[in-house]
């Protein structure tokens, strides 16, 4: 965050919602151009520095099962967005030709990063794969299929709750919600199914070269198909929420900032 403020070529201001910008390195960053960062929620340095001691109180509220108040709620999301993205974008300055390994390593660090918290609030909850049994229909086992998952959160060894981690929803969100069906038909169970991701913009192509914008990845279609005529999610929970998630009356029913998920849990 120290070499946002001195060792950056520029700072590109989005064109079309403005709070968004565009790092861009120097030659040593191969002067490439990192994802949207939302100004609204990234803290610098120095506001940083103070954040992190409220962010470990909230931790510690959580823990003891008290519901932090508002601030300390927008404190949370806002320390959770500007460690992710300060990884995701030093990850950005990667040459061209590692741009995929870059992505999948700031997808892994989301994940852990999500388990570290929810730990810290001593909940039990590792990454793995959990085992269904697909029956005939004398209920005998015929064989055991194998979905693998971001959170397995459960209480005393028994699994209570299966989360989805993810950067972005794009390309993903279809499987989160056939995950949830396939369980409850093959285990006959109601298990809760929850997503978590960080946000849903990318930026946006234009036909000028030295314009900048970002455009939302979010499919609110499939989210509202999916939900209507298959099974809702449990919770889907964002640090930076798009504004229609915030408006629509289907989305905002569903939709939450990421605090509303610790505040779950711990509870």
């Amino acid at each position: 965050m120290d070499f946002i403020d001195t060792g950056l070529q520029a700072k590109i201001v989005s064109q079309n919602e403005t709070h968004y910008q565009f790092y861009q390195y120097q030659a040593e960053g191969h002067y490439n151009i990192t994802r949207p960062i939302n100004t609204r929620l990234m803290y610098d340095s120095e506001t940083f520095e103070a954040s992190a001691a409220q962010f470990l109180q909230t931790l510690e509220q959580l823990r003891n099962r008290v519901t932090p108040d508002e601030q300390f709620r927008q404190g949370m999301i806002q320390t959770i967005y500007t460690l992710q993205q300060s990884i995701g974008a030093a990850l950005d300055a990667l040459p061209s030709g590692q741009s995929n390994q870059a992505r999948k390593i700031t997808g892994d660090l989301f994940e852990r990063l999500i388990r570290i918290l929810i730990v810290t609030l001593d909940i039990e909850c590792v990454s793995g794969t959990v085992q269904v049994p697909v029956r005939d229909q004398n209920d005998e086992v015929l064989f055991h299929s194998s979905y693998q998952h971001d959170l397995l959160i459960g209480e005393a060894g028994e699994l209570k709750l299966i989360g989805f981690v993810k950067t972005t929803s794009k390309d993903r969100i279809d499987k989160v919600f056939v995950d949830k069906f396939l369980y409850s038909k093959l285990t006959d169970t109601a298990l809760p199914h929850i997503a978590i991701f960080l946000n849903d913009v990318q930026r946006k192509k234009t036909s000028r070269s030295d314009r900048y914008g970002i455009s939302a990845t979010f499919l609110p279609g499939h989210f509202k198909a999916y939900t209507i005529k298959l099974n809702p999610l449990d919770g889907v929970y964002y640090c930076d929420i798009r504004p229609n998630m915030r408006t629509d009356a289907l989305l905002s029913q569903h939709i939450q900032t990421i605090d509303y998920f610790f505040c779950r849990v711990s509870n």
